[in-house]
């Protein structure tokens, strides 16, 4: 329960925040979030769902809540973002601006995975192996090149740079504020996951920057960190049995703010996924043999993990046979269809044929046991005194492989793994690359499961936030997709905004509805050509990439010019340009996916127009949504409307969201779908948006 003291502390603050605020006003929405995260972080475990509209000030409420109930039960407060754009907003604004003007002195950290962190040793040796691509070497030498062919002028211009802003001590290693661009072919060689890493055995441990922020972690009362950080630590086991704690604080020592978290559920199925390319698993069998090799030659040993190199041979063979096995077993099984551009075999309910999973079985047992003697292989390299590079490129090579192999051994257990019964099977599938390659996949259908074994009930409190999480304040389908507990809170919180009279929804006469593709597209085009104010800010948004370019095609070129289309540029440079010619009085129109009906704030005459060409519901053909909706159905439930309505409803709101962000905008939203009017789930997708005015067309 709260006490009078933490009451009055929260008061407190609040009331500083009022004063020293410029331009402040008390919401209403505000003061009740502040409330009832206190409420739910006072409580042992409690959890609260919060949605919380644009211009709300959900940032300072849980930093409100959660740093005076940190300190008071002397716990860690924990924020949990999906966007790095919100980790530094945080960072370097609201958490050092509520700090002060409370006068509070905490240390704060930002958290980021491994693979976020420049890694010194790997930058030293892409530095100096630079002229070795051009030599041609051959055998395991080859195998532990960083450079596969000669680099380029650019990518050698921003090794120089990058060690030399490092070693002045001008850069502190995050890749995210790297000093000169870093290619896609340059980035992963001088970055590294957790198995490249040989942590204290490192030669630059102490100057390694992700082990900086390590330290900086472990001191800070307030840690900044991804979504995909944290459940990655959440997914680790701790000590006593218990889960967590590994890289970030203890759950049970820690308030968990999920800022975004309508982003949770997805985030948290990936966390779970894997994937086994076979050809390629293949090749990299016959890589690490070499590796192997030198590893037992420059460790003068005979035998590791208890198996001679001839025995370690024969294992790394017997997988191998296995995986070509398999490969031969599904090509005899399945024939593609053709005509699909991207061919997938889906297991109905999860289940796969027999043969495939008695292999899976095979390969289960086979990986583990690669597995283990790997590992062996790998700490009798890390711990030798003195082996030079080739120890630490043979160290490096061995714990990617090792992860390759972990991977291997998680999908096929869980291929040859039997589904609990009052549970969602797993997702099991194949697909057929544009090369032909055959990738074996499985995931979880539903993040409930795992966040109830993780998360809830071993955290010390969590509060659940986002401007998006029910579906026209009815939580289930989101309650759902989380497995929130039955005592948490979940409260939808008004927006402080007049919608009514800031924005206008249309939904004009359309003559055909989406499913008639071409149609549609043609008729989305005729009506941006006529009705759009090209010589204002809009933002058209797309369910698919397909129809944007479409639509793009029929435009007249006179507007097509001043259009930014999503993945012509980079979406921060795209943006960059369109506030740009806005501000100097052009029109400009944003035509993007679903990436950019969230997080883009584009306040004032930056938008004026929204243009949503359909209702965002999700692609029939995914696997994971696939089979979760078929076990529903298994169930006598129905997906579409426990799920597929729910989730486009979020998504359409969220889209809505991109026009008002203050108090002083004004601007309409168009929907060019007629689903809304025609289909009997519309009208509760349209009674489940904000409150603006509407403005319904009749039927041409």
């Amino acid at each position: 329960m709260l006490t009078d003291t933490t009451k009055d502390a929260i008061r407190a603050a609040y009331a500083r925040l009022k004063e020293g605020l410029a331009g402040f006003r008390a919401r209403a929405s505000q003061g009740r979030m502040i409330a009832e995260t206190a409420k739910a972080f006072a409580r042992v475990g409690g959890v609260a769902a919060i949605e919380a509209p644009t211009g709300t000030g959900k940032s300072m409420a849980y930093l409100i809540a959660g740093v005076e109930l940190a300190r008071f039960q002397k716990k860690r407060l924990l924020i949990a973002t999906a966007t790095v754009a919100l980790q530094e907003q945080l960072v370097q604004r609201d958490i050092p601006l509520y700090l002060k003007l409370n006068g509070i002195a905490a240390k704060v950290a930002l958290a980021k995975g491994r693979g976020r962190y420049l890694c010194p040793r790997n930058l030293l040796m892409a530095a100096n192996s630079v002229h070795d691509a051009q030599l041609g070497l051959a055998g395991f030498e080859a195998d532990l090149l960083l450079w596969n062919k000669p680099p380029q002028p650019r990518d050698k211009q921003a090794l120089a740079k990058l060690r030399d802003a490092f070693d002045r001590r001008e850069w502190d290693g995050d890749m995210d504020n790297a000093p000169a661009p870093v290619s896609e072919l340059l980035r992963p060689m001088i970055t590294t996951s957790a198995g490249g890493c040989t942590n204290r055995k490192c030669g630059q441990f102490m100057v390694c920057p992700f082990f900086v922020a390590r330290r900086a972690v472990d001191d800070a009362e307030i840690v900044v960190a991804n979504q995909d950080l944290v459940l990655a630590d959440l997914t680790m086991p701790g000590e006593d049995e218990s889960w967590g704690g590994v890289i970030l604080p203890r759950p049970d020592e820690t308030l968990y703010v999920f800022d975004e978290a309508h982003h949770l559920p997805g985030k948290a199925i990936d966390r779970g996924a894997a994937e086994v390319h076979l050809a390629a698993s293949v090749r990299q069998l016959g890589r690490l043999g070499r590796q192997v090799h030198a590893a037992y030659s420059l460790t003068d040993k005979e035998s590791l993990g208890r198996l001679t190199l001839d025995a370690g041979d024969a294992k790394l063979q017997e997988l191998t046979d296995a995986l070509e096995e398999l490969e031969k077993e599904i090509r005899l099984g399945w024939l593609p269809d053709p005509a699909e551009t991207e061919p997938i075999y889906r297991g109905s309910l999860g289940q796969l044929p027999e043969p495939w999973v008695e292999h899976a079985r095979a390969l289960g047992l086979l990986a583990g046991e690669v597995q283990r003697w790997l590992g062996a292989v790998r700490r009798a390299v890390v711990e030798l005194t003195d082996g030079g590079p080739t120890q630490e490129a043979l160290s490096r090579e061995l714990g990617i492989a090792l992860e390759r192999v972990g991977r291997q051994v998680a999908c096929w257990r869980a291929w040859s793994a039997d589904d609990a019964d009052d549970a969602p099977p797993l997702a099991r599938w194949v697909t057929l690359g544009a090369d032909q390659q055959l990738v074996c996949h499985a995931s979880a259908v539903s993040a409930a499961g795992l966040l109830r074994e993780v998360l809830w009930g071993n955290a010390s409190g969590v509060l659940l936030t986002s401007a998006t999480l029910s579906a026209g304040g009815n939580f289930r389908h989101f309650a759902d997709a989380v497995g929130l507990p039955d005592d948490a809170l979940t409260l939808s919180l008004p927006s402080p905004f007049d919608l009514a009279a800031q924005a206008r929804l249309e939904v004009p006469s359309m003559r055909t509805l989406p499913d008639a593709r071409e149609a549609h597209a043609e008729e989305i085009s005729a009506w941006l050509a006529e009705h759009l104010d090209w010589d204002a800010g809009n933002l058209v948004l797309f369910t698919s990439r397909a129809k944007l370019d479409r639509v793009l095609q029929k435009l007249p070129i006179a507007q097509v010019r001043k259009v930014r289309a999503q993945g012509s540029l980079g979406k921060s440079q795209l943006v960059a340009e369109h506030c740009a010619d806005i501000e100097a009085g052009n029109g400009s129109t944003l035509f993007g996916l679903a990436s950019f009906g969230e997080g883009l704030d584009l306040p004032g005459k930056l938008c004026e127009t929204v243009v949503i060409t359909q209702l965002p519901f999700a692609v029939p053909t995914d696997p994971v949504g696939a089979t979760y909706a078929e076990w529903l159905e298994s169930r006598g439930r129905n997906p579409f409307i426990e799920v597929s309505i729910p989730e486009a409803t979020r998504l359409l709101t969220q889209y809505c969201g991109r026009l008002i962000r203050n108090e002083t905008d004004r601007g309409r939203i168009v929907l060019l779908d007629r689903r809304v009017v025609t289909k009997r789930y519309g009208a509760g997708m349209l009674k489940a948006l904000p409150p603006f005015q509407r403005v319904i067309e009749r039927s041409a």
